[in-house]
């Protein structure tokens, strides 16, 4: 069976130390934006914002 294209592979880039932390899944049918979350980052060693990156 072939991979469903409408699901897509996302990195997750930290908005201080602009290192790409996460690697995620998105549907790209229903979330047509760049997502954003409140993650971990390692390096802040704090929740921060992590933005979609193409």
């Amino acid at each position: 069976m072939a991979k469903n294209d409408k699901r897509v592979q996302v990195t997750l880039e930290c908005t201080t130390c602009k290192r790409r932390n996460y690697i995620t899944m998105k549907n790209k049918l229903n979330d047509r934006e760049r997502i954003e979350m409140n993650k971990y980052c390692k390096w802040d060693r704090a929740h921060t914002l992590h933005k979609e990156t193409r």
